[in-house]
């Protein structure tokens, strides 16, 4: 196990090198002058060609990539071009906001899907069954917007039983948790329908299974056999599946962040862009890839942990 975890560690590293030097790239080839876009187009020449000195864009593409990577090693994301202020400290405002949402969505997706998966499984055709499939299908068609616009005026507006917009810093747990309610459940909602729905699916074929059979012939509960041989095989496509929506999470959580005017990365990123601000967007794809090098790092493990047999050969 340790080895296995030593191991993905190790093979993060060049899949980060890779995925920092396209940002680079990308962010160099991108049309506009950072130096016009910090002092305006109305800048005289001779400003400009300061300002690109300062931000070392004189100097030659291996010198700034270089520069570049020693600057990440130091954890020095640099400063906004707009307002100049330390974007290291701007995102680590943001960030916890981003992943408590994220976390608390998964949460909630895990804690409901996976139940109504395992029930419209084992009850097939049943009235629960369909049930359970309509609510998946409403939950994949509503998007994540229109439906945290519909709990702001059912939950914030008609009943007063939790705030509408805003958010409450971490120092206050109980008002925290207060406004994270209804983004939560808004992202939650949309996760559960697609965990139900894999549930479902992958509980249908290992429920057919042999080692199912058997287990049942053996005359063991069936709680036992749903919870101890059916669900813990079908948990690797969940988890799978929960991989993937964490990491779409935290790009897409920014629909519901302006809805419910959460600070939050993807907002943040929003703004840079407006504003053409090359070095915040620079910096914040740096910590989304490495947000999402971590996410499948603990996935992999997480696969060894349900499953020993998941292993590089």
């Amino acid at each position: 196990m340790l080895r296995h975890i030593v191991r993905r560690l190790l093979l993060g590293i060049p899949t980060l090198l890779a995925v920092f030097t396209v940002i680079f790239i990308l962010v160099r080839v991108a049309p506009g002058d950072p130096a016009v876009a910090a002092l305006g187009d109305y800048a005289s020449a001779e400003a400009v060609e300061a300002r690109r000195q300062r931000l070392g864009l004189d100097q030659p593409l291996p010198v700034q990539y270089l520069t570049f990577l020693g600057d990440l090693a130091r954890g020095d994301l640099g400063r906004s071009l707009i307002s100049e202020r330390p974007i290291g400290e701007q995102i680590l405002f943001v960030l916890p906001y981003t992943l408590e949402l994220t976390l608390a969505a998964i949460l909630f997706g895990l804690v409901l899907g996976v139940p109504v998966g395992v029930v419209t499984a084992i009850r097939q055709n049943k009235p629960i069954d369909y049930m359970g499939r309509i609510f998946s299908l409403l939950g994949l068609s509503l998007p994540a917007f229109y439906l945290g616009i519909l709990l702001i005026f059912f939950f914030a507006v008609q009943i007063d039983l939790f705030p509408s917009v805003g958010y409450a810093p971490f120092n206050e747990p109980a008002r925290n948790l207060h406004y994270l309610v209804l983004p939560a459940v808004t992202l939650g909602l949309i996760e559960t329908a697609y965990i139900a729905r894999m549930t479902r699916s992958v509980m249908l074929t290992v429920l057919t299974d042999d080692y199912v059979r058997t287990a049942r012939a053996k005359g063991l509960r069936e709680w036992i056999v749903l919870l101890q041989h059916a669900l813990r095989a079908a948990l690797i496509p969940i988890i799978s599946l929960v991989g993937i929506f964490a990491i779409s999470l935290i790009g897409s959580s920014v629909l519901v962040e302006e809805v419910f005017a959460r600070p939050g990365l993807g907002k943040l990123m929003i703004g840079a862009t407006k504003q053409k601000d090359y070095t915040m967007l620079q910096s914040i794809m740096v910590i989304y890839a490495l947000i999402i090098v971590i996410i499948n790092i603990v996935v992999d493990i997480v696969y060894t942990a349900v499953d020993p047999r998941v292993r590089y050969s």
